[in-house]
């Protein structure tokens, strides 16, 4: 293809790609070298029926004046990063030096904001994307298999979850989970305990939030795996039927081999997607035992009358800085697969 051509194909991908992720993310990362104005403060007489009194308040016309003279706050460099907000250097200095052992040790990590959310969206996402992958898998073999006139209301009732915004789905889970709920009056009648809610222990809530992201992903893998299962060469699965091979044998050797590349894209787009979660902790109202890298930000930005601008823009760029992590292993598999079968 003449250069011309394809710079002209690319251009305008580029010129978007250039607009709306490269010079925002420039942008995020500029503010996070930036802290908020430090309050100046007045003492103020106010004088009401009884008497008066001094009170200090913040002084709103100096604090006027200072973001016009510097409107991206004071410059703190690196510093928010390695503050007990984030990295938290000193304190998991201070952890290893004083914690009894690996138990002690993690559970004063765990009181770190950072890295609890850290874990949690680690630990949401390493087990919620192979599970979506796998049953995604299932329900399209599952589908397949299904009779003509079957097969458009099952297909419809496994795309419900898709269906559902990510937000309400979780509020309706949410209350469906309450004691007064379905599930959770059904499961207080089981164990014959009136006490037992899945909301007050920090366990619990994991894994009904990894339940929620999996009944909520696992229609984007079925549609993608479906698909997929369409284009799979009937030829060979009739001569492995021939060769004697089971229905199991079939799908082990021929079909999870040919849907493998559509494995690594469901794979790379979960992957994103759920080190990002955070609807799912609003809609359970479960800050409290879960947080993630997505609600530290959130809670940044609505930290009372003084959005921690800079805080939130660290967040976002070590949570960007996650991601490609998490990705590049996945990238480097794939680019080396493209270059063998070219």
């Amino acid at each position: 293809m003449p250069h011309r051509t394809f710079l002209a194909f690319v251009l305008p991908s580029l010129i978007a790609m250039i607009l709306f992720i490269a010079i925002p993310i420039i942008s995020v990362a500029y503010q996070s070298l930036f802290v908020e104005h430090q309050q100046i403060m007045t003492q103020v007489e106010s004088c009401g029926p009884f008497g008066c009194k001094s009170e200090m308040r913040v002084d709103s016309s100096a604090m006027a004046g200072l973001r016009e003279e510097s409107p991206m706050g004071r410059f703190n460099g690196m510093g928010t990063y390695s503050n007990a907000s984030h990295l938290a250097f000193s304190e998991l200095g201070s952890a290893w030096r004083n914690s009894d052992g690996f138990g002690d040790f993690m559970s004063r990590v765990m009181n770190l904001p950072f890295y609890k959310a850290l874990i949690f969206t680690l630990a949401y996402t390493f087990i919620v994307t192979p599970l979506v992958i796998i049953l995604g898998f299932t329900i399209a073999v599952a589908v397949n298999s299904v009779s003509g006139w079957l097969k458009g209301p099952v297909i419809f009732f496994s795309l419900l979850p898709m269906i559902v915004t990510p937000l309400i789905g979780a509020l309706v889970l949410f209350w469906m989970i309450d004691s007064r709920g379905v599930i959770g009056a059904s499961l207080q009648v089981l164990f014959d305990n009136p006490q037992l809610s899945l909301k007050a222990s920090p366990t619990l809530t994991w894994v009904t939030l990894f339940v929620y992201g999996v009944w909520h992903s696992a229609p984007f893998a079925f549609v993608v795996f479906y698909a997929g299962l369409q284009t799979v060469p009937q030829d060979t699965l009739e001569s492995a039927m021939v060769d004697g091979a089971s229905r199991w044998e079939r799908i082990r050797f021929v079909t999870i081999p040919y849907l493998a590349p559509l494995a690594t894209f469901i794979a790379l787009m979960q992957l994103m997607d759920n080190f990002r979660v955070f609807e799912p902790i609003i809609g359970f109202s479960a800050e409290a035992n879960a947080t993630s890298l997505s609600y530290l930000i959130y809670s940044d930005l609505r930290s009372g009358d003084f959005p921690l601008f800079g805080s939130a823009a660290t967040s976002s760029m070590l949570t960007i800085l996650g991601v490609v992590i998490l990705l590049f292993p996945v990238l480097i598999r794939t680019w080396r697969d493209f270059k063998r079968k070219a």
